[in-house]
């Protein structure tokens, strides 16, 4: 069965890409992923939250320690061989690059335009095949517009497609006012693909103390539906790769998004619960699928169901909303 696909630019052997996830931290995880049948693999995120504070803490601790005291420099100095995140998350790049025969992918998250290019130069210099670019914004300043969101987007993508020359995909979420339209302004502006959806784990209050504590929910299956929609409405309406990130766990959901138009799915929840192996037996899986209904191939099943080629187009949209209230029975 052939089962590959094409994602920016790149031939995959398949469609499964395990997504940035702590999985990816760890090279011997890296090496299962990949002897289970990953395509590729998506690191990590970098975050700039984190370089920027390791600066802040270097410079108290070391840089400033001569004002005053100059005699201090010769009981606290810095080692030569300190390795700061950045320089970690490089060499991770190298070491994953040395070891793995699969693409991969850095993935990059950050706040400032100007960290955006100097961290993308950096993971293009270390060997990255493709950069994600993960902007994780939330708009809570009330007076700040949906245009100026979607410019923020486009501002950190036009910047880092001027400075290097590997393909970059954007991590997107779903809560803009026009998903179709924010995905061809970034096809126009450079991007060689998007990732359907990111998701924006939500905080929670913590009754006995009464503080903001972070909860972390994996995903399940029924989000798969949400990424599945919007590919099929985009298929065939714009050139870029389309990938669906959330909600992938088991072969019949990245079938669903193959048959809607997706090149590629990736997984992160159900490898974390399941292990490495659960991507080996979604690929089999997969191939009795495709063989069971006579498909020679993904690229052959790609599409065949999206809006654009499905007998009822309307079942994406707002016919589909009220087939399904009214479907249900008590």
């Amino acid at each position: 069965m052939n089962l590959k696909t094409t994602y920016l630019g790149i031939e995959l052997k398949n469609p499964l890409v395990p997504s940035a996830s702590p999985l990816s931290r760890d090279l011997d995880m890296a090496k299962r992923l990949e002897d289970a049948g990953a395509s590729a693999i998506v690191l990590n995120s970098l975050f700039e939250e984190e370089i920027r504070a390791e600066d802040n803490m270097l410079n108290d601790f070391f840089m400033l320690q001569e004002e005053g005291h100059a005699e201090a420099s010769g009981y606290r100095s810095l080692p030569e061989d300190f390795c700061c995140e950045i320089d970690e998350y490089l060499i991770h790049i190298v070491h994953m690059k040395e070891a793995l025969e699969i693409p991969v992918i850095a993935s990059l998250n950050a706040n400032s335009v100007g960290a955006w290019v100097e961290h993308a130069l950096e993971i293009e210099q270390s060997g990255a095949d493709a950069l994600e670019l993960n902007i994780y914004h939330i708009p809570a300043d009330i007076n700040e517009t949906g245009e100026q969101v979607e410019q923020r987007y486009l501002d950190v993508l036009e910047a880092v497609k001027k400075n290097i020359t590997i393909p970059v995909t954007m991590k997107l979420g779903s809560q803009f006012s026009s998903v179709g339209n924010m995905v061809r302004r970034l096809e126009a502006a450079g991007a060689d693909g998007v990732a359907l959806f990111n998701r924006f784990y939500q905080p929670t209050i913590n009754l006995d103390t009464l503080e903001v504590e972070p909860a972390l929910t994996l995903s399940h299956s029924p989000e798969s539906l949400l990424r599945m929609r919007w590919i099929a409405i985009l298929f065939g309406k714009v050139r870029l790769s389309l990938a669906a990130t959330g909600g992938i766990h088991s072969a019949e959901d990245a079938l669903r998004i193959l048959l809607a138009g997706g090149d590629v799915t990736h997984m992160c929840s159900a490898l974390l619960k399941n292990g490495p192996e659960h991507l080996g037996q979604v690929l089999r899986d997969m191939e009795a699928w495709l063989e069971e209904k006579e498909y020679a191939s993904v690229e052959q099943m790609k599409g065949s169901v999206s809006q654009q080629h499905s007998p009822d187009p309307c079942a994406y949209e707002r016919a589909n909303y009220m087939r399904v209230l009214r479907s249900y029975s008590a």
